[in-house]
């Protein structure tokens, strides 16, 4: 009865590892260790009013990735939005292995993520709705550290932010183009 229990744990273990290869989601090092190339980038919008910082719900934040060949020609760029904030203000985007992976261009040149940046994207609020360049809201926070979330699936995590709205548009945040 235990052989039995065990061999079809390992058979359900084995088809949901092929179910996950054959959608892109994982990958095995040379080791063999099994990993997950998806990211997750988390961070905290706000509304600036004053001295005042009152989180924004609602708000969205978008994440782009840049991709490069090996000479550092451009390709398509992989761009996200993150879900609304929460009450609290806070916003989670996530980018899956098939938005991150590498790929072929028309030229048969590899084509591999280079840089990624989070923005401020969206405001809900008519009365809180001009980004401000605090921490790079509008000209990108650069994804930089992240810790490994020990889930079902490995997530590389970044935190970015917080990012701020305000009520005004300041000189400035209009000098400063919007990562497009």
């Amino acid at each position: 009865m235990a052989q039995t229990f065990s061999l079809a744990f390992v058979i359900a273990y084995m088809l949901l590892l092929s179910s996950l290869f054959a959608a892109g989601v994982t990958t095995v090092t040379e080791d063999g260790e099994l990993l997950s190339s998806m990211i997750g980038v988390q961070g905290l919008i706000y509304c600036k009013q004053g001295s005042k910082l009152t989180p924004l719900q609602g708000a969205v934040a978008r994440v782009t990735c840049e991709r490069a060949d090996e000479y550092g020609y451009e390709g398509e760029d992989v761009t996200v939005l993150s879900q609304a904030t929460d009450a609290k203000g806070y916003f989670l985007a996530t980018l899956s292995s098939s938005e991150v992976k590498d790929y072929f261009n028309s030229k048969n040149k590899v084509m591999r993520i280079k840089e990624c940046r989070a923005f401020l994207e969206l405001s809900p609020s008519d009365t809180c709705s001009f980004p401000t360049e605090i921490n790079r809201g509008i000209s990108g926070a650069i994804l930089q550290k992240y810790r490994l979330v020990e889930n079902k699936l490995k997530m590389k995590l970044f935190t970015v932010g917080p990012f701020v709205f305000s009520p005004q548009e300041t000189d400035q945040d209009k000098s400063i183009p919007n990562g497009y």
